[in-house]
């Protein structure tokens, strides 16, 4: 069989409230050619197909077309998890009908039923080729008992160990099935949705506020070495762990900020049957996007070289120039009159640092993230510099209970 590995998709997502609706079609559009014209028989997407856990109709609509028409196609089965932006109730709902597409929709776990994460996908002929460990997103209340008076090296310990065992049982019920095959030795692939040890992150990206210090941070170590390649997803920049060529993040298909402008997306092809299994493929840009930085003469130089390309670009432009200019908007507007460049964001970093030393007064909570505001609530209730670590992380056990509710869910 061969497979595609992606995952982060976020459909819905927009970038400085700037709706990204045709850049998602092209994408969807791109890997549905792609799975056609390379006789694709599995495609993986480990978790966040949707930005919120109340997706807008228009983003429900693309991933329900584009599985409509994969059913047309080469690609034997679909295997989704949901990820920590998605709801597991709204995925799962539409999962009986989906089976007849064949897509495997695997959205929160069953204690009692773990068999339920153990997909094993078969061929023409009705022979297991391969089996999957679709682990979804682990939600701290899904695999950890809290206790009165624990510590936080205590919750992150157990939270660590609870997700290596769950590993551990799917892995084990794979391998059993593996063992009963006659004919053959499928592979084991197991996908989640995480955030490993060492991995890299984006400024800007959605993910780095929920994971300040080490909280959740899982090791290599906590997956079975006996699986043949790891697809996960989370983490937007396509990397590998530990320098492993089968243990992988795909990374997300549309840069989720600016600071990913020049980041090379990509999606990740396996193949069992030949020599080098793990392919990268690189992914084309669907709408380019260009951060300028600088003085307004640089700016100007920067805005005249994009108009003489004459094509698409969003823009975000930081002017750090020495003088105030009053009517800094209306002059970056004026320069890119008649192109094809969108100023999607402008920044003043003069009138910023001035903000800044008037305690931010001008600052807009857009500006700030969730771990900003709250450093700064306990800067202005005089809180003792001691307790900041412990205040910290139980501010970020919040945060990543608001974003894991499920509000679909009954």
């Amino acid at each position: 069989m061969k497979l595609i590995h992606t995952s982060d998709w976020h459909l819905g997502r927009k970038l400085h409230n700037h709706q990204r609706y045709q850049e998602f079609e092209r994408f969807l559009h791109w890997i549905g050619n792609y799975i056609e014209q390379n006789a694709i028989d599995v495609l993986l997407i480990a978790g966040d197909i949707f930005d919120s856990n109340t997706p807008s109709n228009r983003a429900q609509t693309l991933y329900y077309q584009f599985l409509h028409r994969m059913a047309a196609t080469t690609c034997q089965h679909i295997v989704i998890i949901a990820g920590n932006h998605d709801s597991p109730s709204l995925l799962n709902a539409p999962k009986e009908i989906l089976k007849f597409l064949n897509v495997h929709v695997v959205a929160y776990i069953n204690h009692e039923q773990l068999e339920d994460e153990v997909l094993s996908l078969r061929n023409a002929d009705g022979e297991i080729e391969l089996i999957v460990c679709a682990v979804p997103y682990l939600r701290d209340r899904d695999i950890r008992q809290s206790e009165a008076g624990e510590s936080f090296e205590d919750k992150e310990s157990k939270l660590k160990q609870g997700i290596q065992q769950h590993y551990q049982q799917v892995v084990s019920i794979a391998q059993k099935i593996q063992a009963r095959c006659e004919n053959n030795t499928p592979p084991i692939i197991a996908m989640g949705h995480l955030f490993t040890a060492g991995g890299k992150t984006q400024e800007g990206d959605g993910v780095r506020d929920l994971y300040v210090g080490s909280l959740a941070h899982i090791s290599l170590t906590a997956f079975p070495d006996n699986i043949d390649y790891l697809a996960l997803g989370h983490l937007h920049i396509p990397q590998r762990l530990a320098k492993s060529n089968i243990h992988r993040y795909s990374g997300s298909p549309l840069p989720m900020s600016f600071g990913e402008a020049t980041q090379q997306k990509m999606i990740i092809q396996i193949d069992f049957n030949q020599p080098e299994p793990v392919q990268e493929i690189k992914l084309p840009c669907f709408q380019k996007l260009v951060a300028i930085k600088g003085d307004i003469t640089h700016i100007e130089t920067q805005l005249a070289a994009l108009k003489k390309i004459q094509e698409s670009h969003w823009l975000e432009i930081s002017y750090t120039g020495k003088t105030i200019i009053s009517d800094l908007r209306q002059q970056i507007n004026t320069l890119i009159e008649d192109s094809q460049l969108e100023l999607l964001r402008l920044e003043d970093r003069r009138i910023i640092t001035q903000a800044l030393r008037a305690h931010d007064s001008q600052k807009t909570l857009d500006e700030l993230q969730p771990n900003d505001v709250f450093q700064r609530c306990l800067e202005a209730h005089e809180i003792d510099k001691t307790q900041y670590a412990e205040l910290q992380e139980s501010f970020n056990v919040i945060l990543r209970n608001l974003y894991e509710n499920d509000s679909h869910a009954e």
